[in-house]
């Protein structure tokens, strides 16, 4: 196979494996910050079910990969939408995650409640305060019983 082929190949499947990317990415931070995370054997509307640590409620998340806009000053952008261009619905997902994965960079993770838009906009430096942002490193100390109040 030329490498002329081989790389059409690959950037065939450039989207796809970056959605699996920011997927895996995205399941590493929920876990990392004591979510529990579920997989199911059929394909669903959402890409995750997760269990929220504080108040134990499953609820429902889609992934997407975020961008950065430099026609909009570095703006970070969600595209928040399904397959026929429309928004996510309650019952598609209750949350957002985007994975900003800027190459050579670890990646950020920022979650968000679903507010039924197609696209989420944020200044670089406002993200952290707009959104949740999930650090992908493990905190074991989230895992350590807390000790009985008397």
């Amino acid at each position: 196979m030329s490498l002329r082929k081989r790389r059409a190949i690959d950037t065939a499947h450039v989207s796809e494996i970056t959605g699996k990317y920011s997927e895996l990415i995205a399941r590493a931070a929920l876990l990392a910050n004591g979510w529990t995370v579920h997989r199911a054997e059929t394909d669903e509307s959402y890409d995750i079910l997760a269990t929220d640590p504080v108040s134990g409620d499953h609820v429902k998340v889609q992934v997407k990969t975020i961008r950065q806009r430099e026609d909009r000053g570095g703006d970070l952008v969600v595209y928040a939408k399904k397959g026929n261009g429309t928004a996510y619905d309650r019952a598609d997902a209750d949350y957002i995650v985007g994975v900003w994965a800027a190459d050579g960079e670890v990646p950020r993770v920022y979650m968000f409640e679903n507010r039924l838009l197609t696209e989420y906009w944020c200044a670089e430096a406002r993200a952290a305060e707009r959104w949740v942002e999930l650090p992908i490193a493990f905190n074991r100390a989230l895992f350590t019983e807390l000790p009985e109040v008397a």
